[in-house]
């Protein structure tokens, strides 16, 4: 049997993730000892296993306990149909690499919208936790999170967003085409993040030009000086009625 903590080091998840498939009932401990501390036995590792295999595939929670629960779950048949789901993603990325390399080989500009790497975006959002966790922003945004949703897209998307705000900033920030596009930024972080108001994404607008990490990554999508003008557009944009 082994401790949550124990799980946590041998797995990679986190114990806070732990405690919310306990609380949801995906991943009960085999044992909850007398002072409270839960207790994995193999089985229970082998279901996280099959959690996690899962997850890569972008399976919902909701979903992926279903699936486990099923009557009629075969653990072997299940792992099978992980691997055939796996390969036909391992062969998607050989074909995007494919086309990346005749983009670079023609000469033709590539647009990076993944600015961040793993480690980066682990880092940050334990900064986020410990300044906004008891926010209800971030607990709307840990809820979706939780629930399954695709932060690594939705972040690739806001990214695109980035670029093409950045394409506009031949005109004033407060012209009509960019104002429509600064709409779309916000309406973005409350379909994807969270209910993003008007003091929250003024405040994000700060930070997008005052925070370091932020103001590079922006400006790497959508050209110099990018993160500035969203600044400026969002200012304006929050300050009409």
């Amino acid at each position: 049997m082994r401790t949550v903590n124990e799980v946590a080091k041998l797995t990679g998840v986190s114990v806070r993730t732990l405690h919310h498939y306990d609380a949801i009932g995906l991943l009960k401990p085999t044992e909850v000892t007398g002072a409270g501390y839960r207790l994995y036995d193999d089985a229970a590792l082998a279901r996280l296993q099959s959690i996690l295999l899962f997850r890569e595939l972008q399976f919902p929670l909701k979903e992926i306990r279903t699936i486990l629960d099923s009557p009629g779950f075969d653990e072997s048949e299940a792992l099978a149909q992980q691997i055939k789901l796996l390969e036909l993603q391992h062969r998607h990325i050989g074909e995007l690499i494919a086309f990346a390399r005749e983009i670079q080989k023609k000469g033709v500009h590539k647009m990076d919208f993944q600015v961040f790497d793993k480690d980066e975006i682990e880092q940050y959002m334990e900064e986020v936790r410990e300044r906004w966790g008891d926010t209800e922003a971030y607990q709307e945004c840990e809820q979706r999170r939780q629930g399954g949703q695709d932060f690594g897209e939705a972040a690739e998307q806001m990214m695109r967003l980035f670029w093409e705000i950045g394409t506009l900033k031949h005109l004033s920030p407060a012209d009509e085409t960019v104002q429509e596009k600064i709409g779309a930024l916000q309406k973005f972080i409350t379909d994807h993040y969270y209910t993003c108001t008007k003091e929250i994404f003024s405040g994000l607008g700060q930070m997008y030009a005052e925070d370091k990490r932020f103001r590079q990554n922006i400006d790497k999508a959508g050209g110099e000086g990018t993160a500035a003008f969203l600044k400026q557009a969002i200012e304006i944009y929050c300050a009409k009625e």
